[in-house]
C-alpha cells in the first residue's frame, strides 16, 4: 500500500535523486552510489531512487512500519525476531500445562 510518505519521497526522487537515496538510506554506501549516477547521467540516478524506494515499500509491507532495518544494499531485516519464543508464566503449584 502507498503511503502519503511513499508519494512525498517519489516527488523528491523527481527532483533531486540523491536527497530521497538519503533519506531512504542515510549515510551510506548507497547515498554515495547515487550521487555517482547522478552525476553519469540523471536517469540512471532516479532508476537507483526509485529501487530504493520500491524496496522499502516492500520492507514494509513484509514487516511493518517501523518493524524493519536497513542494512545496505536495498535489504531489510526486522528489528524482532520472530524464532524466538516469548517467555510463558510458570506453572505455579500445577503439574502440567493441562492442570490435571
Amino acid at each position: 500500500m502507498v503511503r502519503a510518505s511513499d508519494v512525498l519521497l517519489i516527488l523528491v526522487a523527481i527532483l533531486f535523486p540523491p536527497a530521497a537515496a538519503a533519506f531512504v538510506t542515510g549515510c551510506s554506501c548507497d547515498l554515495l552510489i547515487n550521487i555517482l549516477l547522478t552525476i553519469l547521467g540523471y536517469l540512471p540516478g532516479h532508476i537507483h531512487a526509485f529501487w530504493l524506494i520500491y524496496k522499502k515499500m516492500q520492507a514494509e509491507e513484509r514487516y511493518g512500519h517501523g518493524a524493519f532495518h536497513y542494512i545496505g544494499n536495498g535489504t531489510y531485516e526486522p528489528l524482532y525476531d520472530p524464532q524466538v519464543a516469548v517467555p510463558q508464566a510458570p506453572n505455579y503449584g500445577t503439574t502440567g500445562a493441562y492442570g490435571r
